[in-house]
C-alpha cells in the first residue's frame, strides 16, 4: 500500500469513527493545509526560492492520529516509540527509517515533548487530563512514547527533551553536498500546546554556581529562586512551570486567572537538520539535541515556517535527515525556555544540491542558511560545533559577528556586490534578530529583503 492510500484508508477509518458529517468538517477545517508547494529543484538564481504559501493555522477540530488525515507528502513517517530519539540526534552511521529520492517530499508526524517530560509525570494522558483536555483527544503516539521508549535510559538532568523523528536517507547525498531542507505545509495535530520555564535554563535562569546571571538579580532570576526544588533528586518537585495554551481562530489563547492573552500562531519546526556526529551510540554526549549546529538542529528560527527553505551541509552519505521540536508560535528570542510547544504534521520537500552546480547558496556548504519569499536567511551561532566544542560560550556578540560575515560572503558571493558596500547596505537596510538564547548555543539570524536586489 502506498503511503497516500495508507492515508486515505486512515481517513476512511477516521470518517467512519467520527460520522460522515463530522468528518467533512474536520477535511474543510484542513482544507488548505492538505495543499504543498510546487517549488522544486536547488535554484537559488533566488526566483524560484521557497514560495510556498504557509498553511496550517488553524487546529483540527479532532486529532491528527498517526496515519489519520491528509498525508500530502510522496512518503509518509509517523513518530514511531522504536525508532524515535528522545533527547539525542542521529549519528552518520545510524540505520535509516526511510529512504527517498532526491527532490520528493515527506510528511512527518512530529511529536512535542512537552506534556511527556519527566518533570510533568511523563504522563500526557494526566497531564493534559489536568488541563481538561480528554484522553481521546490525546494523540495516540504522544501516549506511547513515554510509556514505551527504552531506546535510551532517561535522565531528565542530562537529556534534551526532544523528541526527534528520522533519520531518512536522502539517495545521492553525500558529504560536501548541501541539502535543501524546503517545509511545504505544517499543521498543528492537536488543539494545545504549552510553554515552559524550568529553574536553570531560560533567559532568565538561574547559573551553575546558584547565582543570578550578568545584568539581573536574585530577585529577578525566573522561576523565583524561592520555588526551585532541584535538590529534591524528583523532577515533580523541582518547580518548574509548564503554561498550557489553547489553540483558538488561529491564535494562542493562554489564561491568566479572568484574563485572556491571545496572539496570532506561526507553526514551524524548531529542529530540522542532517547528521554530523560520527558515532554509534544512542546517547553520545555530542549528540545532544539541545545545541544547534552548523548542520542544523535546534536553531529555533522562527521565520522559517510553511514556504521557507533552509540549506545545511551535508556530511553523511545520504545526509540522514530528521525532524523535532515542532513549534504553534514563538516570539524571536524563545527567552522563557520554549515556545507554545505542539505536535506538528510537517511535510518537506529534500533536494540534493552539488558544489558548483549554482544551485545553492556558497555559504551553505559550510553553514546553514534559511530562505524565505521575501527574504535570504543568514545565520549566526555562538558555538557552530554544540557539545563537541571544548566550551559552549552561548556568546551572542559572537553569533552576531558570524550571521553579519554569512550575510556579507553570501552578498558578494552570489549577489556580486562589493564587501564594502554589502557591509553598508546590511547596516542600512537589514534586521539582525535574535534566534533563541535558550540553547546553549546562542543565534542570531539576518532578514535580507529580496525585492531590494531585483
Amino acid at each position: 500500500m502506498t503511503q497516500n492510500a495508507l492515508g486515505r484508508d486512515a481517513a476512511d477509518s477516521l470518517a467512519r469513527g467520527l460520522g460522515r458529517r463530522r468528518f467533512i468538517q474536520l477535511a474543510t477545517a484542513l482544507g488548505a493545509a492538505g495543499a504543498t508547494a510546487t517549488v522544486a529543484g536547488c535554484g537559488t538564481n533566488h526566483d524560484n526560492g521557497a514560495s510556498a504559501t504557509p498553511t496550517g493555522m488553524r487546529a483540527p477540530s479532532s486529532p491528527l492520529h498517526p496515519g489519520a488525515g491528509d498525508i500530502p507528502g510522496d512518503h509518509y513517517l509517523p513518530s514511531r516509540t522504536d525508532e524515535v530519539l528522545w533527547g539525542y540526534l542521529p549519528g552518520t552511521n545510524a540505520q535509516p527509517v526511510l529512504e527517498m529520492a532526491s527532490g520528493e517530499t515527506v510528511t512527518i508526524d512530529t511529536v512535542s515533548h512537552e506534556g511527556i517530560l519527566e518533570d510533568q509525570g511523563r504522563d500526557p494522558v494526566e497531564f493534559f487530563g489536568g488541563h481538561g483536555v480528554a484522553e481521546a483527544d490525546i494523540l495516540e503516539d504522544v501516549v506511547a512514547i513515554p510509556r514505551d521508549y527504552t531506546r535510551t535510559e532517561r535522565d531528565f538532568d542530562t537529556d534534551g527533551p526532544h523528541v526527534v523523528t528520522g533519520p531518512v536517507f536522502v539517495d545521492g547525498a553525500e558529504p560536501g553536498d548541501v541539502l535543501k531542507i524546503e517545509t511545504l505545509s505544517v499543521v498543528p495535530r492537536v488543539p494545545y500546546g504549552v510553554v515552559s520555564n524550568r529553574h536553570g535554563r531560560g533567559a532568565l535562569g538561574l547559573t551553575g554556581e546558584n547565582r543570578a546571571p550578568d545584568g539581573i538579580s536574585l530577585d529577578e532570576v525566573m522561576p523565583p529562586v524561592e520555588t526551585d526544588g532541584r535538590d529534591s533528586g524528583n523532577p515533580m518537585d523541582y518547580g518548574n512551570v509548564s503554561v498550557f495554551t489553547r489553540i483558538e481562530d488561529g491564535h494562542g489563547v493562554m489564561s491568566d486567572g479572568d484574563r485572556e492573552i491571545r496572539f496570532p500562531l506561526n507553526p514551524f519546526m524548531g529542529m530540522v537538520g542532517v547528521a554530523s556526529v560520527d558515532s554509534t551510540a544512542l546517547n553520545d554526549e555530542d549528540a545532544h539535541s539541545v545545541p544547534p549546529t552548523i548542520t542544523g538542529g535546534n536553531l529555533d528560527v522562527a521565520d522559517l515556517g510553511a514556504g521557507s527553505a533552509l540549506y545545511v551541509p551535508v556530511t553523511a552519505d545520504g545526509a540522514l535527515f530528521y525532524a523535532g521540536d515542532p513549534h504553534f508560535a514563538q516570539g524571536h528570542g524563545e527567552v522563557a525556555l520554549t515556545a507554545v510547544e505542539g505536535s506538528l504534521r510537517a511535510t518537506f520537500r529534500l533536494t540534493v544540491c552539488k558544489e558548483g552546480d549554482g544551485t545553492a547558496p556558497g555559504v551553505a556548504f559550510r553553514y546553514p542558511f534559511g530562505e524565505t519569499e521575501e527574504h535570504w536567511v543568514p545565520i549566526g551561532l555562538s558555538d557552530e560545533r554544540g557539545r563537541a566544542e571544548e566550551v559552549i560560550t552561548g556568546d551572542l556578540n559572537r553569533a552576531m559577528r558570524r550571521a553579519v560575515v554569512n550575510a556579507l560572503d553570501f552578498l558578494e558571493q552570489d549577489q556580486g556586490v562589493s564587501r564594502e558596500v554589502a557591509y553598508a547596505y546590511l547596516s542600512a537596510a537589514t534586521d539582525f534578530v535574535i534566534s533563541q538564547v535558550v540553547d546553549q548555543t546562542v543565534g542570531v539570524h539576518g532578514l535580507i529583503r529580496k525585492a531590494d536586489f531585483s
